[in-house]
């Protein structure tokens, strides 16, 4: 093999094992930046050796064996000056060794040391911004240039945010471990909220010039499969799973030649991505058959399933959606969920009922500056020939939204309207 496709190899088997690297060593050294140097020092070692020794057959075993020697030679470094230090030779004899310690765990059967990784930069104690940044970073691998690209943000503020994330956890003295019982059930729902999350940021751009960021909703996605792989008896991380990939599926129909927006009633559906549909499906069954069918993403990966398993627009079952969002509604008390559910009965039962049920949630402070009220309430009154209402509500709605794409989208709704 040339020295430039070894490379490359070694470049791919480190892109592909190094979550999991940062993973088992954040475990032993209980510290997430010498867990990162570590993995990096393995990297550097491949690149000085496998260039002459050729790619070993288990890559990733030879990876966490290199950083599991870096890791003991630091810790006996470590120990020396501490007893040169201290003067304390004869307590640390008799105690544990700490250098059979890390021998031992590097040893055992880590399978879920992903997993530890990911519930420790989703805990609940870091701010939902800094968990994302964590995330992407340690389990996504992406730069901080790209978290910052991706997520329209400086540099400096994102490295930042990731220091003051990782110095927050050290100082909190939290454990590097997959949590049990009820611990995990709460800290999981935390794991699934960043994660669509960063989806979400992909799907549907907050802010900037693009309506769709796919380079987010793919590593969002591939987070999904990571846990769906390692946490396979949680009907909510499959029910997240199925929502990604069957809204993944209608990114390519979601923007026309020109980057503009596509309504879901007006996208071409022969452009949605029947595999990514198959997967979603078929991680919603799992959901179901675990018990999780009244779960909140499963419920929501349910809805988008109606609009997946629709051929033609007008196939779609309005009813069904908007008995699900009721179901969800109680799921899952909140605002959006309110707006989501006036949608779904406007399309059912006609725009007076969306109208009436809009009304409602109108003096909600959630939803004060939330382009999407506007907008939708000007569709309903657009439908119900109310021009000159609906031409004022898709005006507001183009005020308060930060992204250039639907901007524009909801002006021309506006001057579709007339004068």
């Amino acid at each position: 093999m040339a020295a430039t496709e070894t490379h490359q190899a070694i470049e791919a088997v480190f892109r592909i094992e190094r979550a999991r690297l940062i993973g088992g060593l954040t475990r032993v050294v209980r510290d997430l930046d010498r867990a990162e140097e570590l993995a990096q020092d393995a990297l550097l070692m491949a690149l000085s050796e496998w260039p002459k020794t050729g790619v070993p057959l288990n890559p990733g075993a030879w990876l966490m064996a290199a950083a599991k020697r870096r890791a003991i030679d630091g810790l006996r470094r470590d120990k020396m000056l501490a007893r040169k230090h201290s003067q304390i030779a004869q307590e640390l004899d008799e105690e544990i060794d700490p250098v059979g310690d890390i021998e031992a765990a590097m040893d055992d059967d880590v399978g879920d040391e992903l997993l530890s990784l990911i519930f420790t930069a989703c805990h609940p104690i870091l701010s939902a911004e800094a968990r994302a940044a964590l995330t992407l970073r340690l389990i996504g691998g992406l730069t901080t240039e790209e978290i910052a690209r991706a997520f329209l943000s400086a540099e400096p503020t994102i490295a930042q945010r990731i220091v003051r994330a990782k110095k927050t956890i050290g100082n909190a003295g939290l454990t590097f471990e997959v949590p049990r019982g009820k611990e995990r059930k709460q800290r999981l729902a935390s794991v699934l909220e960043v994660v669509y999350l960063i989806f979400n940021e992909g799907y549907a751009a907050t802010a900037g010039e693009d309506l769709i960021r796919p380079a987010l909703c793919a590593e969002a996605q591939r987070l999904g499969r990571i846990l769906a792989g390692l946490a396979r008896d949680e009907p909510e991380v499959f029910g997240l799973l199925a929502l990604m990939e069957i809204q993944a599926s209608r990114l390519a129909a979601r923007t026309a030649a020109d980057g503009s927006f596509v309504s879901l009633t007006e996208q071409n559906r022969a452009r949605w991505d029947q595999f990514l549909i198959r997967r979603g499906l078929a991680a919603l069954e799992r959901a179901e058959a675990l018990g999780g069918a009244k779960g909140p993403y499963t419920l929501q990966a349910a809805l988008a399933a109606c609009h997946a398993r629709a051929r033609k627009v007008e196939d779609t079952d309005w009813n069904k959606i908007a008995v699900l969002y009721d179901t969800l509604r109680e799921a899952m008390p909140s605002p959006i969920v309110d707006l989501n559910r006036a949608v779904a009965y406007s399309m059912a039962f006609g725009p007076e009922a969306g109208l009436k049920l809009v009304d409602e949630i109108a003096g909600v402070a959630a939803l004060r500056n939330y382009a999407p009220l506007p907008a939708a309430k000007g569709d309903f009154l657009f439908r119900a020939g109310r021009l000159a209402e609906a031409r004022g509500q898709f005006e507001r709605a183009a005020e308060l939204t930060r992204n250039d794409r639907e901007k524009a989208f909801l002006l021309e709704r506006a001057e579709a309207c007339g004068s």
